[in-house]
């Protein structure tokens, strides 16, 4: 079993810069990947940005240019660092880890959720 725990959402001002943290425990050797997941309310859940087990990063078309995941094994801590913040960025942000499947990946483990507010 994996937990993860976000933190460092907030308001920010359009064109601010905030970076979100998501700390790992439990069995996270056996995860293929971590990301970064919104959703604002009434709107379904998007994919925001992932990182894999080789390092390979992939982004929303979004986000790209100004989103950065990152992540720093030794802490077993997963980063969003988000600039140049749009209104349209304001959602609740979440933290998933997955597994690689036959059928693609699976994102098994889910954080609580830490709100940013772009105004």
């Amino acid at each position: 079993h994996v937990q993860l725990v976000e933190s460092g959402g907030g308001s920010v001002q359009a064109g601010g810069s905030l970076r979100l943290s998501c700390a790992a425990s439990g069995y996270t050797d056996s995860l293929y990947c971590m990301g970064w997941f919104r959703q604002v309310p009434g709107k379904e859940r998007e994919g925001v940005a992932t990182i894999d087990s080789d390092g390979s990063t992939s982004y929303a078309s979004s986000v790209k240019g100004r989103f950065t995941i990152s992540r720093d094994r030794a802490k077993s801590t997963l980063y969003l660092q988000m600039n140049s913040l749009k209104t349209e960025d304001t959602a609740v942000y979440y933290c998933a880890a997955c597994y690689l499947k036959p059928l693609g990946l699976y994102f098994a483990y889910w954080g609580q959720g830490t709100q940013v507010t772009v105004s």
